[in-house]
């Protein structure tokens, strides 16, 4: 009896809905077994009328996605139901009502969030892969099952990619490497971010994918017999010691080979890890970290370790709860070796992460590592005022980077990811604490702010009320908690000098008989080229509006007729008017932290313009190109070149600090120097680096290092410091 093709697939259907409750990680009562059930004959008729590019029947991703949950990520009966579901709200006739009537609140609320991420705003200007990296945030707020569930079904889209045109691959391959592989790193899903990253690699450099693939496949047999030889040498103590255990190799990914071979400069023969060994043993929780100890002891007498290779994550885990002992030993024919030694416990935590935390959540073992990173988390969304892409990239660092652990005077232990700096531990501490650091000591040395900090380091914070940050602290910070604080802290700033500047503003303008009301503030922003009165204001306080600007535009005859005849030509005076604004405002492109001026050219792809949110990549013949980060081709050159890639931005003069020194001679009167530096601290725009002062019987010679926003406010403090009872000269160096 030959059977039809309907027939054949629903066989297929129910036979992967039975594979689907045998695999589930969580133990499943018939009260699981009947919601996922009813979510998956939900799914079917949902979808009975859909097929996917493959042409097979559409139902087959949303169980493909519910297997991942049920089996990788290791989710209960809500999340396996919920992953049946995750596409039926968005593509097909069920409404959101219609699913809660049916499953309940908090099913629906999961549906509906990854229903949100998935429905993109299409606007111009902006990276849609940035977008739905911060959507995806945001669903945590309210629930991380949401985007667990993302990150399978993108995982499922990853291994189906092949039925997709060339184009398509690139994009989806690109964002993936570029967005979820980092969150699957961060909450802990090892698995997935390792298969996530390969399957990127093989869509966006295949040449290498499949060069370092088939070389692993020629080495399989000698990696086995390696591992075999090594394993028979420990295996009998750790028997004769009454340990339950088992010993395996674990292949390092195809993409990690690949990292090692492109940053070291090396060829595959020369990647000397190329796998890992590992111990995973059967033990009470606690005794974990004594029998952890002991397998180490055992190794380490039968193979000689590298001291500076040991990693002890069990005393002190990662934050998003990852538990092992690594050691790197020299193991048969002189080779170096990892070995990861784990309890069972330990092994699901890293293989399920938020799942098994939460099945192992009893006593001391606990979720606060990521909960905490949740709670920051949280804190930096809701502070959030960059755009989406510079959000991205902020924000990669805390996702993908590997840890430090550093301590506070008082002993307490903290990680802040590898890259932070002394006022990234700051920050760290407590916002207030981070906006008023006046210095910082590492193990009891005074260190730049901008010191990157090592593990072990001991960090203590000199704080001081008078100080506020600037703008060259987002060039200090790496972690994305530090540089949104900094950001609205500098907003702030420019507005307590705007509602300055807008007084002194009303004081000029009134004698020089000007009226000040809308009409004439407008026309000065038409006058000075710039967008808003904030603008306006905030250049008369920092004294890059003065006197002598005013009175030009007052002395000007010509004022109405420019007016009139700008209203006239209003096309024309438009796109003027925009030339005029992006010239005067953003006046230089600098690279690297530096702010350093190298040579260029402008990316023809993406043809950016002063003012754009740009970075530079480093060509092979034609030197630095600068592209706009919204450019299409932005998230390929970051996934493919992220080591070509050099940080560039275009810069408002009027908004940089520049270093001056002066020199001040006189005689020396009682409190001279705290007069001096009373009308330097009390200068909104003037930031204090360095001073020294010299005496000589009755007279002195004083230096003093600054940062000035421009010329004008320079000369002014000098006019004010000369003014000064007993000072005879102020001399700019």
């Amino acid at each position: 009896m030959i059977l039809s093709n309907a027939v054949k697939e629903n066989n297929l259907i129910a036979k992967e809905y039975k594979e689907l409750l045998k695999i589930s990680y969580q133990s499943l009562n018939a009260s699981d077994r009947k919601l996922i059930r009813l979510a998956f004959n939900t799914s079917v008729d949902a979808h009975k009328h859909q097929r996917r590019k493959s042409g097979e029947p559409y139902v087959f991703h949303p169980i493909a996605v519910a297997k991942i949950v049920a089996s990788k990520i290791g989710l209960d009966a809500t999340c396996i139901a919920a992953a049946l579901l995750h596409d039926v709200i968005e593509d097909t006739q069920y409404s959101e009502n219609k699913i809660q009537k049916l499953f309940g609140r908090t099913i629906s609320k999961i549906v509906v969030g990854l229903t949100k991420i998935s429905k993109l705003r299409k606007e111009k200007n902006i990276s849609l892969q940035a977008e739905n990296f911060r959507k995806m945030l945001l669903t945590l707020n309210d629930d991380v099952r949401v985007i667990l569930i993302k990150i399978a079904d993108r995982l499922h889209n990853m291994q189906t990619l092949d039925v997709m045109s060339p184009e398509k691959q690139i994009k989806i391959a690109s964002e993936t490497l570029y967005i979820y592989a980092p969150i699957a790193h961060r909450i802990g899903l090892y698995d997935v971010k390792l298969e996530l990253e390969d399957l990127g690699l093989k869509y966006t450099q295949p040449e290498m994918f499949n060069e370092i693939k088939n070389k692993i496949e020629q080495t399989q047999d000698e990696q086995d017999k390696y591992i075999k030889n090594f394993s028979r040498r420990i295996s009998e103590k750790l028997r004769k010691e009454d340990l339950s255990f088992k010993i395996s190799g674990r292949p390092k990914s195809i993409f990690s080979i690949k990292d090692k071979i492109i940053k070291k400069n090396i060829s595959f023969e020369e990647v000397y890890d190329k796998f890992a060994i590992r111990v995973v043993y059967k033990s009470e929780p606690e005794t974990e970290k004594f029998i952890a100890w002991k397998i180490y002891s055992i190794i380490t007498d039968h193979y000689t370790p590298n001291p500076l290779r040991l990693r002890d994550w069990i005393t002190s885990p990662k934050s998003n709860g990852y538990e092992a002992l690594h050691i790197t030993v020299v193991g048969p024919n002189s080779k170096w070796v990892e070995v990861q030694i784990r309890s069972n416990r330990m092994h699901e935590i890293a293989e399920k992460g938020y799942a098994a935390h939460f099945m192992y959540k009893q006593g001391k073992q606990n979720d606060k590592g990521l909960e905490g990173w949740l709670n920051r988390l949280q804190e930096v969304l809701e502070n959030s005022e960059t755009s989406a892409l510079d959000f991205v990239e902020d924000f990669k660092l805390n996702l993908y980077s590997n840890e430090i652990f550093v301590f506070t005077p008082a002993g307490e232990l903290k990680s802040l990811p590898k890259g932070s700096s002394a006022l990234d531990f700051a920050f760290s501490i407590h916002t207030g604490l981070g906006l008023k650091t006046r210095g910082i000591k590492v193990n009891g040395k005074i260190v730049p702010l901008s010191h990157e900090l090592k593990s072990g380091d001991q960090i203590k914070i000199i704080k001081s009320d008078n100080t506020k940050p600037s703008a060259n602290w987002l060039d200090y910070v790496q972690t994305s908690r530090a540089k949104a604080k900094i950001r609205t802290a500098l907003k702030e700033e420019k507005k307590l000098l705007a509602d300055h500047g807008k007084e002194i503003l009303r004081r000029k303008l009134k004698q020089l008989k000007i009226n000040f009301n809308e009409k004439t503030i407008n026309e000065l922003a038409n006058y000075f080229d710039l967008k808003t009165s904030l603008d306006l204001f905030y250049r008369v306080g920092i004294g890059k509006i003065d006197n002598t600007s005013l009175k030009k535009f007052s002395a000007s005859n010509n004022r109405l007729f420019n007016f009139i005849r700008k209203k006239i030509s209003k096309k024309s005076a438009e796109i003027s008017h925009t030339e005029k604004e992006i010239k005067n405002n953003f006046d230089q492109l600098v690279f690297t932290n530096n702010e350093e001026s190298l040579n260029y050219t402008l990316a023809k792809c993406c043809n950016p313009i002063p003012g754009d949110n740009v970075f530079g990549f480093l060509t092979v013949q034609e030197g630095i190109k600068v592209h706009k980060k919204t450019c299409s081709n932005s998230i390929s050159l970051q996934s493919k070149f992220a080591y070509r890639i050099i940080k560039a931005k275009w810069i408002d003069s009027t908004q940089v600090d520049f270093k001056s020194v002066i020199r001040i001679s006189g005689i020396d009167n009682i409190g001279i120097v705290s007069e001096i530096t009373k009308i330097i601290s009390t200068n909104l725009s003037i930031n204090m680096k360095k001073m020294s002062f010299d005496t000589v019987e009755n007279t002195f010679l004083g230096k003093i290092t600054l940062n000035v926003k421009n010329k004008n406010i320079l000369e002014k403090l000098i006019l004010r410091l000369k003014k000064i009872n007993g000072i005879e000269k102020v001399l700019r160096e």
